[in-house]
């Protein structure tokens, strides 16, 4: 479900964060999904229960989950989480197609790139 990578130098709630944020997004974890709880998940993945916290309140700001004191966490409707992800990877997208452009690539390279048919170089 959720694999840690201990030598990504992100921090494994992040890891943990994102990978959860992945099921989401791909419908894995439809809406209305209940999440395992911390002490479960983080026995599941051997870390820190606060770790594992740590990510659920960053998800829950994020609007992709809602915690209901006494139940457990579950999946939200994503429609304004979505928006706001789509939004700051937008952004990022804008700033490294920036940066690409100062290298030296053009926008043709970019095109092709995102309609599949560029190498990998």
């Amino acid at each position: 479900m959720i694999n840690l990578n201990f030598r990504d130098p992100r921090p494994i709630y992040e890891q943990v964060k994102d990978g959860l944020r992945r099921l989401i997004v791909s419908g894995v974890l439809p809406d209305g999904s209940k999440l395992s709880s911390v002490r479960e998940m983080s026995a599941e993945l051997a870390i820190n229960p606060s770790t594992i916290q740590r990510a659920y309140r960053e998800l829950e700001a994020e609007g992709y989950i809602c915690s209901v004191t006494g139940k457990g966490s579950f999946v939200c409707s994503r429609e304004n989480a979505d928006k706001a992800r789509r939004k700051e990877l937008l952004g990022k997208f804008d700033e490294l197609c920036t940066e690409l452009g100062y290298i030296g690539v053009n926008k043709t390279a970019l095109i092709e790139r995102l309609e599949g048919g560029a190498d990998n170089d």
